[in-house]
């Protein structure tokens, strides 16, 4: 009978996988577009949001510059799609970016991107989820009002989907994001179609607000804002490194798979911009900062709705079905972007852990063929920014884009690198001719997102894009320190390269003993049958009587090993014993001293608050001893007759049991003293200490 944890573990992850099938979760591009391509596309449910609440600082006349800003980002979005389908064929095996710049610019570039990359998914997530929640919010009042306990049950459920595998979660997710794309395309065609051709004037609901500016600006201040605008407007190229990331997840041909769905990506988020910019132009609509000090005689208790809300309401009229199917999908989509992140950070994870510079945890697939702990890390961080920034997007925002942008500009320089080591071999014209091409527009990419890069820190950096940058400085540190770690361990542990071990030159064997009973005797005839050249049991003395009443026994019997006392005044056990094995050890240092410690093995997990806490803490602290081995000898209790081992090894291996498991019930060597049953304690039988 499976536990409960097991049973809901199974429920919301599913049944294990063999390593074998890892084949069986590879993508068709009708499945990884929604999977990868999820964030850049409901991008477009936020970008147009942050164009025009940062324009209008500036009053309405300032959004006359709106679909200009809308057109700097598609450039700057074609280009990087251009760009990044070059990495994907230069750069099949999934490192992507990180892989790019360690090979071509070093290892350190590499890390830098690699840093910037990890807190930009952590970021995607927590902005995806927080625009999902306030889209829903503009027509669900009770979603506005708990918009942050929404948001992190969002981020659980997303984080379940992902640990029952990538597969999986592609299917689940590829209806929501397939249904955005047609219920906006056909509001944006419907609203164009009605302006243009049925001569239809729509009006957004937001038309006839008057509008007030926060401040006058002009010159240099209206140069610096067009700025702003256009760095916030930039949030719509999150997410297009996610598909150089995730080319092993596509299936064959994997390049070719991952340019094409890296080409419909770029194709329909940049119409979907251009369409929502445009659109709000006509329907006059208008979406400010801060409605509280900038709407002028507003009505009563007004709420500002988001821009793709308003534009519905002016397509589809208020109240319409199709209006809830839009905040719908909407919100769905933006919930489900964080789902690039999902796929792109454990991936990441696992190859900066293979590389040591992340804990190995971070390599190991769970049940499903998933990077759990990656998903797990994630969300935990996810969680910590939704609560900290309380879900809003106009904050957590301005941590964001940094990350994406220098990853960008670092990545094309690398790939200019690279094409310029290859150009000094190849003699073929043709491919001659195709690297030149590919150089160019990497070097037009990088000359673009460097731009970017600079406008984003020089406008954002005291709004917030410290923080992101202080993030990424704290985990470049940090994995270098884990690199320095393993690789200093690995040093210690690789053996000489001439001469063979040396041997010790003897062996000296300690028995702990509380008191004399049948799992004490077996850690003696355990230890006899080990044949050291010194051996001998020892007690701590705390208790006058019990120790008295011990050394009776032990001469009643005739054991043919010394029993030695430690005194004890202050009725501590482990320090004394420490002190006993150090001293051994230290008059012979080419000897090991091997601890044998009788443990109880007990068949229920309240059990083991009963029994071995003395044991446990011995063993702890005599691995730090060097030279001293520790050997636990179990004695089972009649609990564990009923243990289901077959769970218990599904469990340990994270799988199912291979096969019938047998525990050996060994027994003393025959000439060993007999045994008889008396109390239990720990260890080997003692309950103090």
């Amino acid at each position: 009978m499976a536990s409960p944890t097991s049973l809901l573990k199974r429920l919301l992850v599913g049944r294990p996988f063999r390593s074998d099938r890892l084949q069986h979760t590879l993508l068709p591009k009708r499945i990884a577009l929604p999977v990868f391509a999820s964030d850049a596309l409901s991008s477009v449910a936020y970008a147009p949001d942050e164009i025009l609440l940062t324009l209008s600082i500036a009053g309405a006349s300032a959004y006359f510059f709106s679909p200009w800003i809308a057109l700097a980002v598609v450039v700057v979005m074609l280009t990087v799609v251009a760009s990044y389908r070059q990495n994907v064929h230069a750069y099949p095996s999934g490192g992507g970016d990180y892989e790019v710049a360690t090979v071509n610019l070093g290892p350190k570039f590499g890390l830098g991107v690699a840093s910037a990359l990890l807190v930009d998914y952590v970021l995607t997530v927590a902005v995806s989820v927080s625009s999902g929640v306030a889209n829903l919010g503009s027509v669900v009042p009770f979603v506005a009002t708990h918009k942050v306990m929404i948001a992190v049950t969002a981020v659980v459920l997303l984080t379940a989907v992902n640990l029952r595998g990538l597969r999986e979660s592609g299917t689940a997710f590829a209806i929501p994001t397939y249904g955005f794309v047609i219920v906006m395309g056909g509001m944006l065609l419907t609203g164009l179609v009605r302006v243009f051709v049925l001569g239809d004037d729509l009006r957004a609901p937001s038309a006839d607000l008057v509008i007030q500016a926060e401040h006058s600006v002009t010159g240099f201040a209206l140069i610096f804002l067009l700025l702003r605008t256009f760095s916030s407007g930039a949030a719509a190229l999150t997410g297009v490194e996610a598909i150089s990331n995730g080319v092993p997840a596509f299936k064959p041909p994997k390049s070719r798979n991952a340019a094409t769905t890296l080409l419909l990506l770029g194709g329909i988020a940049v119409s979907m911009l251009v369409g929502i910019i445009w659109l709000a132009r006509l329907t006059h609509l208008q979406f400010v900062e801060d409605p509280a000090k900038q709407i002028v005689a507003g009505p009563d208790g007004y709420v500002q709705k988001t821009v793709t809300t308003q534009l519905g309401e002016a397509v589809f009229g208020s109240g319409s079905i199709l209006l809830y199917v839009l905040a719908g999908v909407t919100a769905l989509i933006l919930f489900l972007a964080a789902n690039t992140a999902f796929n792109g950070f454990p991936v990441l994870g696992s190859i900066l852990a293979q590389d040591r510079f992340l804990p190995r945890q971070f390599h190991t697939r769970g049940d499903r063929l998933a990077f759990s702990n990656g998903i797990l890390f994630l969300a935990a961080f996810a969680i910590v920014l939704i609560v900290g920034f309380q879900a809003e997007v106009t904050r957590l925002i301005q941590l964001y884009i940094v990350g994406v942008f220098v990853s960008f500009t670092v990545s094309q320089a690398g790939m200019i690198r690279h094409w310029n080591r290859h150009l000094k071999t190849e003699r073929d014209p043709e491919a001659r001719r195709r690297m030149y091409r590919s150089r160019a527009i990497n070097a037009f990419g990088m000359g673009l997102t460097a731009t970017v890069l600079v406008i984003v820190l020089i406008t954002k950096f005291l709004l917030g894009a410290w923080i992101a940058i202080a993030a990424m400085a704290v985990i470049f540190g940090l994995m270098l320190a884990i690199r320095r770690h393993y690789d200093r361990v690995a040093e210690e542990l690789t053996p000489p390269d001439e001469g063979r071990a040396v041997l010790p030159a003897r062996n000296h064997a300690i028995v702990l003993v509380s008191k004399l009973h049948q799992p004490t005797l077996r850690a003696i005839a355990y230890a006899r049958a080990t044949r050291p050249d010194t051996l001998t049991a020892v007690t701590v003395n705390v208790d006058e009587k019990d120790t008295r009443d011990l050394q009776e026994e032990w001469e009643r019997r005739e054991l043919p090993v010394p029993l030695t006392v430690i005194d004890s005044p202050y009725r501590e056990i482990t320090r004394p014993i420490i002190g006993f094995v150090a001293n051994t050890r230290r008059e012979s240092p080419r000897d090991v001293v091997t601890v044998f410690i009788p443990e109880y093995v007990v068949g229920h997990w309240w059990e083991n608050l009963l029994h071995n806490q003395s044991a446990l803490r011995l063993k702890t602290r005599l691995l730090f001893e060097p030279g001293v081995m520790v050997t636990s000898v179990p004695w089972q209790l009649a609990s564990t007759a009923n243990k289901n081992l077959s769970r218990l090894d599904a469990t340990l291996s994270r799988g199912p049991a291979r096969g019938p498991r047998v525990v050996p019930r060994s027994a003393p060597p025959s000439d060993a003293p007999p045994v008889v049953s008396v109390p239990s304690g720990e260890p080997g039988g003692s309950d103090r200490g």
